[in-house]
């Protein structure tokens, strides 16, 4: 596309935005003003019922106070036909309820059997009525936190107090029926606090408290979400960022008012369905500029097809070659663990003719006590002879335990990770180099902790690491006065264990876990021990370090992660 394309295009997307920008704040503002219009006349409707509500059973406590039936029953003490003759009432009057008090304050007749002589003495509405000849109103909350509206009067008999007539104004229903139809509408009394409310949270608290309530279920919801992020134009009260439609009106009845709250979500319903027309029509617009301009665009897609074609060869070219270096690399990790098999059984073979000779002297000494056996028993001797094959069991299990290291270490690893104690591996290890150690006597000193060092490792390959450590060390101390091996296990944070000689050290620490470099004589090793073990300790998550002591002679120390297990410990 060409820059006057562009440009043009640009020109094009900018004018329907304007557009569509401008017929937003005329559609706003037009159906705001509508939607209000509606709002008003609806509060005056709910407005106007409720007054008259109030004014139509205002009439009925004077009518009952005059009733022959009630008055009559009032001086006979006779309500049996009272509470009948007062629910035969409820449907012509509608009201709630009516109750009718003797003058002690204890309801004798009501049109809800279930209170028929409970003791309203300290009502309000009680003591009022007696203090007053006229009909008296009272807005009382219940426990529930409703209000129940009544109206009461006193009923006189010969100029003499007889009893208290109540009637209990259903105003309730009046919230039900704004629910269903209005957004949130309130009534406060003169004292600024509300009385009837669609939503019951709002009871007892005025406006202020109410709108900062955050937690209002539905009636809350259902008034105040807003479905947009353009401002409608001035509101009158904001909730939770959400802007509202708030109308106020007075009730001509002991200072009420009305206040109503509606929600803009209908204007942006109507003005949204306008604008995605418009929205529409500019889309079919720029879709038949795009169709224009894609003609261009075939002309090329031959060359891109044909390009697509030389990538795709070359795709599939660059696959075959990822395949045969992956092949290859599976290849080479295989001939990494036969070699690394491969160097822990010459380090064994180097270890069995130690192991050999540890084995002749257990063999000798039964010799020996065979042939002392069959003496004692011909001189029947018998209790001596089996003292003498209880050496040679003991000597027996000496061997198989020696058969058992080396049968443990020559074994393959495992891929699957356990628990495994730091101190136990370092003790396989030891038990294991013990017939090369007492070839020459090297002072072994060995520092673990009391408490277990656990990893999550392979039992195998960590014996086989430390097994290699000692060796080197052994070798190391060949030129030592006094041949001495340190073994230091901590833990922690992290588990670590450390292998310290007295020999001569190490002369090149950069190229040391290298593959194939060794100090050692030609014969005596390939150098492949540390580059092995630093991979395995590498595997587990940990690493192998090396360093020259001070004092002379050289430091391994193998760093591993704690177990899940000990890190929770730890914790």
């Amino acid at each position: 596309m060409t820059w006057a394309g562009r440009l043009a295009l640009v020109a094009f997307v900018v004018a329907a935005i304007g557009v569509i920008w401008v017929t937003n704040l005329f559609l706003t503002e037009r159906y705001t003003i509508l939607t209000r219009n509606r709002a008003e006349v609806r509060q005056a409707l709910y407005s106007g019922n409720l007054l008259s509500e109030l004014q139509r059973n205002s009439i009925v406590p004077i009518l009952l106070s005059r009733d022959p039936v009630l008055v009559g029953a009032l001086n006979s003490n006779d309500f049996a036909q009272t509470s009948q003759h007062l629910i035969s009432y409820i449907q012509e009057i509608g009201a709630a309820g009516i109750t009718l008090l003797d003058e002690s304050g204890r309801v004798v007749a009501a049109t809800d059997r279930s209170l028929l002589g409970v003791n309203n003495r300290q009502s309000p509405y009680f003591v009022d009525a007696l203090r007053s000849n006229d009909t008296i109103f009272k807005t009382t909350q219940l426990n529930n936190g409703a209000y129940e509206f009544t109206y009461s009067r006193r009923i006189d008999v010969n100029g003499a107090l007889a009893g208290v007539i109540v009637v209990l104004v259903d105003l309730a229903r009046f919230e039900k029926t704004w629910a269903g139809i209005s957004d949130a509408v309130v009534v406060a009394n003169s004292e600024g606090q509300i009385i009837l409310s669609t939503e019951p949270r709002w009871r007892s608290k005025t406006e202020t408290e109410a709108l900062a309530v955050t937690d209002a279920p539905t009636a809350i919801e259902r008034a105040f979400q807003i479905t947009t992020d353009w401002s409608p134009g001035p509101a009158e009260v904001y909730l939770g960022g959400e802007a509202l439609m708030r109308l106020e009106s007075r009730i001509p009845f002991r200072g009420w008012r009305m206040t109503s709250f509606t929600a803009y979500s209908s204007v942006r319903e109507r003005v949204n369905g306008f604008l995605a027309l418009e929205i529409m029509g500019f889309a079919v617009l720029l879709s038949g500029v795009f169709y224009l301009t894609s003609r261009r665009a075939v002309s090329r897609a031959g060359l891109f097809q044909r390009e697509s074609a030389e990538l795709r060869l070359l795709n599939a070219a660059l696959e075959r070659e990822i395949q045969e270096r992956k092949r290859a690399e599976k290849s080479l990790e295989v001939a990494e663990q036969t070699l690394a098999q491969s160097s822990k059984l010459a380090v064994l073979g180097e270890m069995s003719a130690a192991v050999s000779h540890e084995l002749n002297q257990p063999l000798a000494a039964m010799k020996t006590y065979l042939a002392g056996a069959r003496l004692l028993i011909k001189r029947k001797r018998s209790e001596e002879a089996l003292a003498s094959f209880g050496r040679i069991d003991d000597l027996i299990n000496r061997m198989a335990a020696i058969t058992k290291q080396l049968k443990s270490y020559a074994r393959k690893g495992s891929d699957q990770l356990q628990p495994i104690d730091l101190r136990d591996c370092v003790s396989s290890a030891l038990s294991m180099m013990e017939p090369q150690l007492k070839q020459r006597s090297v002072e072994i000193i060995r520092t673990l902790p009391p408490e277990p060092v656990i990893v999550d490792g392979d039992r195998v390959r960590l014996e086989q690491v430390l097994v290699n450590l000692l060796r080197n060390a052994f070798d190391a101390c060949k030129t030592a006065s006094e041949p001495q091996i340190e073994i230091l296990v901590t833990g922690g944070t992290q588990a670590a264990v450390t292998v310290r000689d007295n020999g001569t050290g190490i002369e090149d620490l950069e190229t040391l876990f290298e593959p194939f470099y060794t100090t050692k004589a030609p014969g005596d090793g390939v150098g492949l021990g540390l580059a092995i073990s630093s991979g395995i300790v590498a595997e587990l998550g940990g690493r192998l370090m090396a360093r020259n002591r001070p004092v002379g002679g050289a430091a391994f120390e193998m760093v591993l992660p704690l177990s899940r297990e000990s890190r929770h410990a730890a914790q």
